[in-house]
């Protein structure tokens, strides 16, 4: 029998026989935990509502866990976005910097606050932007820099400050898949003038079904951001009126105390990732024919919400699809194609000087500017995740290398 005939695609059998683990997020703590407040509402005869001392706890506790500062929790990840973004009080029609790779959550708070999203390409070979890209459409309408941080991997936050410091802008990491990224020790979210983290479900850590949370190092924008996440509440301000119009974008007590469960097994969700991908690692991924490890940049800390892994076609008979087909097949977990995350190739996104607030008069840019984007499309081309489980063990890492080694070794040019 033939490599090729024996690949699950082609009518063989699976490498993988049995059904991988969930990630097994929940468990007794956290049931406890919920079940704790109920049982304080209903002795007290009062529900739990929000901006009380679970919420108070929990922006402490994951501050502390950023090395300090103000932390507050939101309703979701794109609500900490628009929250982060609503506390600047940018101008409207300000062009904001945004990158090419994001969560559709990530670039429409943007339009939403009647700004303008500048798509910056990402670095050659990744998902991340950086430093010459996004200053490549810095303008004099620019107002803000929208940082996003993808799949675990630190984007070059360091010399993307510089140059944000070079034209005096805030910026805003978007945090939402790499909680407790690092680099050079520092946590991702701490760089900025704002971190927004989404805390939704299958999240590095979440609050329940939804949720998010916006930190910052400095007192006077934490005030400022807890307005904007609260309808201008005056917060810290004389006066009992509503300070600005915002929305109400608060986390309520149920998801706090979540939170705050998950938040203790961070630390530990983030090692097992890391300790699983090692696993693969030792037994020889990088070793295949058609499988290429993108670099990690010197001082970085990758927590891995999966791991972007590329193919090397050069070097195979067939293309990344085909390739990802039949690990697919062979029961291997994977997403073949992220562009789903370039949501500046979609619908909404076009047509745009037709649409608010691109056809305003007062905006003075050009709103047909195209964004071609060929480093992030050229990524897309080349690279797929990998799904990573905190769960998984050294029976999921042998089958998946065994999967990996089947169809490399059927597809392999030779």
């Amino acid at each position: 029998m033939s490599k090729l005939s024996e690949l699950a695609v082609n009518g063989g059998d699976k490498a993988v026989g049995f059904a991988f683990k969930g990630r097994e997020q929940f468990g007794e703590e956290e049931k406890t935990a919920v079940m704790e407040l109920f049982d304080e509402s209903i002795r007290s005869g009062n529900a739990f509502g929000y901006n009380g001392p679970q919420e108070e706890a929990f922006g402490r506790e994951f501050a502390a866990f950023m090395g300090g500062g103000w932390a507050d929790g939101v309703n979701s990840g794109t609500n900490a976005v628009y929250v982060a973004l609503r506390a600047l009080e940018l101008p409207p029609f300000s062009e904001v910097v945004v990158s090419a790779v994001t969560d559709p959550g990530g670039i429409m708070p943007i339009v939403m606050l009647g700004c303008i999203p500048m798509v910056a390409d990402t670095m050659p070979g990744s998902y991340n932007i950086g430093p010459e890209q996004v200053e490549a459409v810095i303008t004099p309408r620019t107002r803000a820099i929208v940082v996003a941080h993808i799949g675990g991997e630190p984007a070059d936050i360091e010399g993307i400050m510089k140059v944000a410091a070079k034209y005096n802008l805030p910026v805003v990491e978007d945090c939402a898949q790499s909680h407790g990224a690092a680099v050079n020790g520092r946590k991702v979210g701490s760089f900025g003038t704002y971190g927004a983290f989404s805390l939704m479900f299958g999240k590095h850590f979440c609050t329940g079904g939804q949720g998010g949370a916006v930190f910052c190092g400095n007192e006077d924008d934490y005030w400022r951001e807890r307005r904007a996440a609260d309808r201008g509440k005056p917060f810290n301000l004389p006066g009992h009126t509503n300070s600005i119009p915002a929305i109400n974008c608060n986390l309520d007590e149920l998801g706090a105390v979540i939170g705050r469960v998950q938040l203790r097994k961070l630390p530990s969700i983030i090692a097992r990732k890391q300790k699983f991908v090692q696993m693969l690692k030792d037994r020889g991924i990088g070793e295949l024919a058609g499988i290429e490890i993108p670099e990690i940049r010197p001082g970085v800390e990758h927590v891995y919400w999966w791991w972007r892994l590329s193919v090397n076609a050069d070097k195979l008979t067939v293309g990344k699809e085909e390739y990802c087909a039949a690990l697919l097949a062979e029961g291997v977990l994977l997403n073949p194609n992220y562009s789903a995350a370039m949501p500046f190739t979609f619908e909404w996104f076009q047509d745009r000087p037709n649409k608010f607030p691109w056809n305003n008069p007062e905006y003075k840019g050009n709103p047909a500017i195209e964004f071609e984007c060929p480093n992030a499309k050229a990524a897309m081309t080349r690279h797929f995740n990998l799904v990573i489980h905190e769960s998984w063990s050294e029976k999921e890492a042998d089958a998946i290398i065994a999967a990996f080694k089947k169809v490399d070794e059927a597809y392999r040019d030779r």
